[in-house]
């Protein structure tokens, strides 16, 4: 008779000590959630094999066909799509407000977010907002450059710009002079008794410093600051060739308007309204202990509340955990990040403003491997597995990914077109 084998790949055939019996459990898995008294139990008592007075009576089989396939492991969590999450703009220039766009309003590169004072208030492209006045040429910074970078874009002419590592002379501003130093203006009448007039001391004249341009650096030359004037004039604004606070609002891409909170006469230096990113993102709340698997760039599936499908890709994952007591849920509930995924399909996501989806991750993916169900598999009481072909015969099998129902396998005599007993 036979025997079951060590799980080395070799059958399990050859003559069995009288001592020792050993047992085989059927589809005993644990990843598989099934036991193996509801599977049935198979004992080889001096070799002779007997069905299971218990469980057997329950337990139906059949046969199954080993195939070379593709298994993922993943996971599938609920998730909302939606517009990025609203940032408020405030105004930072003085004046009133004269102009507000509606609600859902889409405000491109140099188009016009609000007015002050009936001037308008562009939107440029950047990560660096106007934090000082461009009045000086020579003037060095990334505030320069999202100037520089905008009107370009916009089709304006702004000349060469150093290259990184350049010196360039900046030039302060020009002050006006409190005096005159005009010798005419303090000599003496030569009369007697006349006291010549003191002469106004003059106002020092500022010194130029150079700077050496950094990675990132713009420079306000002599043809970026024509190219301000020249848009200023297309805009309607003063065509001064200088940019100061406020004077145009940088933001990281189109934004479309949500919550308008000013209203026309109001101070303009205030919150005036939120915006968002016009593009549809996913937001997905994930446990902080399952995070870990979560990569940016790792490719998803998002299904839609009408069952249909998109692919999409991981942006960011979130670094900033929640507790329980953040999300009102009471104690006891694991700390989430945010995941946020992109959506390639941006047509289909077109009508819905905001929905509930479901969003599976693959955290691994074995390409190519022999599966069998996860019912075929052996549990032998000394460890490992094998799987039994139609005619009673066993081979040990070494396991690998647990997917779908599904098991990898591999070992001596596994191959594809393999018919295997398994539990059904």
């Amino acid at each position: 008779m036979t025997r079951p084998a060590a799980p080395d790949g070799d059958d399990l055939d050859g003559p069995r000590p009288r001592r020792g019996r050993r047992r085989l459990r059927i589809g005993a898995v644990a990843l598989a959630g099934v036991t193996a008294t509801a599977l049935g139990v198979t004992v080889w008592q001096d070799g002779t094999a007997k069905p299971s007075t218990t469980a057997t009576d329950s337990a139906r089989v059949g046969t199954a066909t080993v195939t070379r396939t593709n298994l993922s492991n993943a996971q599938t969590l609920s998730g909302t799509l939606g517009y990025s999450k609203a940032a408020p703009v405030k105004g930072a220039r003085p004046g009133l407000v004269t102009w507000l766009p509606a609600p859902g309003a889409r405000v491109s590169r140099g188009r016009t977010l609000y007015k002050v004072d009936n001037v308008p208030v562009p939107v440029f492209y950047g990560g660096t907002p106007l934090y000082r006045t461009l009045d000086a040429r020579g003037t060095t910074g990334p505030d320069v450059r999202v100037i520089a970078d905008n009107l370009e874009k916009l089709g304006y002419d702004i000349g060469p710009q150093p290259a990184v590592g350049t010196w360039v002379t900046q030039h302060p501003a020009a002050t006006q002079s409190t005096g005159t130093t005009d010798d005419s203006a303090s000599a003496p009448s030569g009369k007697a008794g006349d006291t010549a007039a003191p002469s106004p001391s003059p106002t020092p004249t500022p010194t130029a410093t150079s700077v050496r341009v950094k990675e990132g650096d713009g420079v306000l030359t002599a043809d970026l600051v024509a190219a301000i004037g020249r848009w200023q004039a297309h805009v309607g604004m003063p065509a001064t060739g200088v940019l100061g606070i406020g004077d145009v609002t940088v933001q990281t891409g189109e934004v479309r308007v949500g919550a308008v909170q000013a209203q026309i006469g109001d101070d303009a230096n205030g919150s005036l309204m939120t915006v968002s990113s016009t593009t549809k993102k996913v937001s997905v709340p994930v446990d902080a202990s399952q995070v870990g698997t979560m990569s940016r760039g790792d490719r998803v599936t998002v299904t839609l509340p009408d069952n249909s499908t998109v692919q999409g890709t991981v942006d960011v994952v979130g670094t900033a955990a929640t507790d329980s007591t953040d999300s009102g849920t009471g104690g006891g509930a694991p700390a989430q990040l945010t995941v946020t995924v992109s959506v390639r399909d941006t047509g289909a996501v077109r009508k819905l403003t905001s929905a509930s989806v479901q969003v599976a991750f693959t955290s691994e993916t074995r390409k190519g491997v022999l599966a069998v169900p996860v019912g075929a598999l052996l549990a032998l009481s000394e460890g490992g597995y094998a799987v039994q072909l139609p005619g009673g015969r066993l081979i040990a099998v070494r396991t690998g990914m647990f997917a779908k129902g599904l098991v990898e396998v591999s070992g001596t005599g596994v191959t594809a077109g393999l018919k295997v007993v398994t539990t059904s």
